[in-house]
């Protein structure tokens, strides 16, 4: 039959602009395996220099005829989708998604009805699959999971929450179910580069269902296993890192997974103490091969400040400031990217106390970003409130309206709010009544919501910074001749955050008497009632610190 280059004109799309190596070609028409998974693979390398545009010109022609044509076109448009946030973008990657599940489809097993109903009874693996409805499997697998995201931010009700967790638990069954994992342990051929490529896909995808299912409160965790699921997650990293080591197509998608677990989950929703040397390790290699890949050098500067600020060396930010400055200007084809950076740096100049550039960064986040325009802009009036009013001024701020317009903001995802707008918006309530109480620190309370504290706590300098502006505002606060309402909460507040430098410069007996004051003050609270858990679980881990391991069970006990 004829033959073609593997960009000849398909019966879709005209011919692609991008130049490739020689490789084996397809039929006209038609795209054998091998090569969909080399020109997915140059599209991925294309994606990580950011050249977006080409990678999608590359795709597009065989996206409807080729399962990894289908997946890599699809995951560009819902990455964007995701950053973007733009209704027009969630609906046009909503409708290649499923276009992409249809294309998967048709190149899976199909099984007649006998053998489906035989297959339930007796659970006997599936070893005859072919090679190409072994990929088919593991594609409709990651096809589904992107479906299910954009069904969470598509719609704010419920029904699209039952929706994508239908979907998720579906593409979970497929990788635990004998159409997949049980091949690894059954196919003959393990030398295979195919087999090589298809192990990758399912070593990703189990690692990730396990990471992620195992950061769940054991509650909730132990309810999802009674219908299937499963979080060990020893053994999603171990799977991971399987996967980072593989060289395979989906190589780097595992890498970045767990660059994201050591550099980014770990600090939120975890201890803070990620794996700084494996995270460095996996990183250098990618750096040197992409040496503008905006997501690497994003990591790659999250990791530097990690770095820096676990070192007793005088704090450099310049340093920092240039590297986030290089991964800003990486590339300007989705300006979405450059907003983690933002981030990055407006937390930056919050641990030094630089709040004017803090600012500057936050302010970017509300006029550019829509992830969450709520905390942006609380972000913002909590960071101008820890100014001086002659400085805020200055900026042409009014903080009074900028924490108003908070509860407006909010939003729900897959019809539930998000834990962290909940808590901006009751903060800024204080703010809508006529003669508006004005809230003590916002800034290092919102820090110590995202776990900075564990960041800043390992550096004496900036914590001692730190401390010093505690104890200014508690002794405002000692002293104010009209106390409001709030005064008892203010006060727990800033005795809290106080406690916590106390316990991260080692001077732990008086970090005790500061949690303690605050326990002994619960009945005076009336707003602020997050503080006595909070306080309960870090005096827990300063029993802990200090080895008694049983007055720091019990005291997060109590906190649970």
């Amino acid at each position: 039959s004829n033959t073609c280059s593997p960009h000849c004109k398909s019966p879709q799309s005209p011919a692609s602009p991008i130049s490739a190596s020689t490789m084996s070609s397809p039929q006209a028409g038609k795209m054998d395996l091998k090569t969909s998974i080399e020109e997915c693979s140059m599209a991925l390398n294309l994606v990580l220099n950011n050249k977006f545009s080409e990678a999608l010109d590359l795709l597009k022609p065989w996206w409807k005829d080729s399962m990894y044509h289908a997946l890599g076109y699809s995951s560009i448009l819902v990455m964007q989708a995701a950053m973007t946030f733009e209704h027009r973008d969630i609906q046009t990657a909503m409708a290649v998604i499923k276009e992409a599940l249809t294309t998967c489809q048709r190149f899976r097993k199909r099984n007649s009805v006998v053998e489906s109903i035989s297959s339930l009874v007796t659970k006997q693996s599936n070893d005859h699959l072919r090679e190409e409805e072994m990929h088919a499997e593991i594609c409709y697998a990651e096809c589904l999971l992107q479906k299910a995201t954009l069904t969470f931010v598509q719609d704010e009700n419920m029904i699209s929450f039952i929706k994508g967790g239908i979907k998720i638990r579906t593409s979970f069954q497929i990788y635990k179910s004998v159409e997949c994992q049980n091949i690894l342990n059954v196919t003959q051929d393990h030398s295979s580069e195919s087999f090589r490529q298809f192990e990758g896909g399912v070593r990703l995808g189990i690692g990730s269902f396990n990471l992620m299912l195992s950061l769940l409160p054991q509650r909730i965790l132990r309810l999802l296993e009674v219908i299937g699921f499963s979080g060990n997650r020893d053994f999603g990293l171990s799977q991971l890192r399987e996967g980072a080591a593989s060289h395979g197509l989906r190589a780097v998608l595992s890498v970045l997974t767990l660059l994201l677990y050591h550099t980014y989950v770990t600090l939120i929703l975890g201890t803070g103490e990620g794996n700084l040397v494996e995270a460095e390790a996996l990183l250098g290699p990618y750096l040197e091969k992409f040496p503008n890949e905006i997501r690497h050098l994003s990591l790659s500067t999250s990791l530097f400040r990690s770095q820096t600020l676990s070192t007793s060396l005088p704090l450099p930010p310049p340093q920092a400031q240039l590297k986030f400055e290089e991964c800003i200007l990486a590339q300007s084809q989705w300006r979405q990217i450059h907003h983690l950076c933002y981030w990055e740096l407006m937390w930056s100049h919050s641990f030094t106390q630089d709040w004017l550039q803090a600012y500057r960064y936050a302010d970017l986040l509300c006029k550019e970003s829509r992830w969450s325009k709520a905390i942006y802009v609380y972000q913002k009036a909590a960071i101008l409130s820890m100014l001086p009013e002659e400085e805020i001024k200055k900026t042409g701020e009014n903080v009074v309206e900028l924490f108003r317009q908070v509860e407006g903001l909010k939003q729900r995802l897959a019809g539930k709010s998000i834990p962290t707008e909940k808590f901006a918006v009751r903060k800024s309530r204080r703010y809508n009544a006529r003669n508006p109480v004005k809230l003590v620190v916002p800034a290092l309370e919102m820090m110590y919501v995202w776990n900075g504290f564990t960041i800043v706590g390992k550096r004496a300098d900036t914590t001692e910074s730190l401390l010093i502006t505690i104890e200014k505002t508690e002794e405002e606060l000692r002293n104010d001749p009209s106390p409001s309402e709030y005064h008892p909460d203010d006060q727990c507040l800033v005795q809290m955050l106080k406690g916590l430098c106390l316990k991260h410069l080692g001077r732990l007996l008086q970090a005790e008497l500061c949690f303690t004051q605050v326990l002994s003050s619960e009945r005076r609270i009336r707003f602020d009632h997050y503080l006595i858990p909070f306080t309960l679980y870090e005096l827990g881990l300063l029993y802990k610190q200090q080895g008694d391991f049983i007055k720091a069970t019990r005291y997060i006990e109590n906190a649970k």
